[in-house]
């Protein structure tokens, strides 16, 4: 087995909140800390983790801002600006090559949806032209925009409309798909994986880096399950894979952000509540997914049983 090297862990950081439901820019030095330590290479801010759709336009700027300011240098920051308005993601696109992003990376429009890839396209070109020289992902992540159409056509036929086309963030447990575009046109585009549950099975498929929410506090387990692929350690790779997954059941069980908010407070980065129409953890369901997931050895830091 001669498997391709892999390189990049991103974290997709929760967006830190008061008790009143305002931006607690002030969180995320402390959140940078824990992804620095863990290895992890960048964040991957106001996405579906960051509840960037929750944001107003100039929220999003600021939590951009304020990443930028304090993790720029070592981690590298992509800045998602899917947004239902195409103005409102040309702005967030031009903002996040203002303040020096690394890269950006646009949903397909998920109120009025694209009737076929023609239509995504004009509007992913559209709005990947107010950063022409900004690196442009497309954010595939049907789940939650509806919008379904085969990934690799849609990077294919992007391909001559984007010159600053530089792959997908694919958050699609569709591996056929996720092959196709691994393959297309000799490798070229960069695939960022979205499914950490998934995430061995997607680097023997090709892929070389990830962004995903369980980076933010549990980054440890994956490292240790890629190195064990690397070293031909199947068993234990295996082993370190269904450990995420078993996290994963219990964020699925306890309502995804919400519940990796109250991981977070845990490992002692208090990043507040959720946004409506998300509904906050109480005490008890809190203490309950620590009984859950305490004994699992996958955590940045030790967590604490809520008290």
């Amino acid at each position: 087995m001669n498997p391709q090297p892999f390189s990049d862990i991103v974290a997709a950081p929760f967006t830190a909140f008061h008790a009143n439901g305002s931006l607690n820019l002030a969180a995320i030095p402390d959140q940078a800390r824990v992804l620095t330590e863990s290895s992890v290479v960048g964040a991957f801010v106001c996405g579906t983790t960051g509840e960037g759709l929750s944001l107003s336009t100039d929220e999003r700027k600021s939590v951009a801002e304020a990443w930028m300011k304090i993790a720029g240098d070592p981690l590298h920051i992509i800045v998602h600006a899917g947004h239902a308005s195409a103005a409102d993601a040309k702005a967030l696109t031009a903002h996040a090559s203002r303040i020096g992003a690394h890269a950006v990376a646009v949903t397909a429009p998920f109120y009025f949806r694209p009737a076929n890839i023609k239509d995504l396209v004009v509007y992913l070109a559209d709005v990947a032209s107010a950063a022409p020289k900004l690196p442009f992902y497309y954010y595939d992540i049907p789940s939650t925009t509806g919008v379904m159409f085969p990934t690799a056509e849609v990077l294919r036929r992007a391909a001559d409309a984007i010159p600053n086309l530089a792959g997908v963030k694919f958050s699609n447990p569709d591996l056929l798909s996720l092959q196709e575009c691994v393959h297309l046109d000799n490798r070229r585009y960069r695939v960022m994986f979205g499914v950490d549950e998934y995430l061995l099975a997607a680097v023997a498929l090709g892929v070389t880096g990830a962004v995903g929410s369980t980076y933010n506090y549990a980054a440890p387990v994956y490292h240790r399950m890629l190195r064990a692929y690397q070293h031909g350690d199947m068993e234990l790779a295996r082993n370190e894979q269904f450990a995420s997954a078993q996290l994963v059941r219990a964020l699925i069980d306890f309502g995804g952000i919400r519940a990796g908010k109250a991981i977070m407070k845990m490992i002692g980065i208090d990043s507040g509540s959720v946004r409506t129409p998300l509904r906050p953890m109480s005490i008890e369901e809190e203490r309950a997914l620590y009984d859950r997931i305490k004994d699992l050895p996958i955590f940045a830091r030790p967590i604490r049983k809520p008290s």
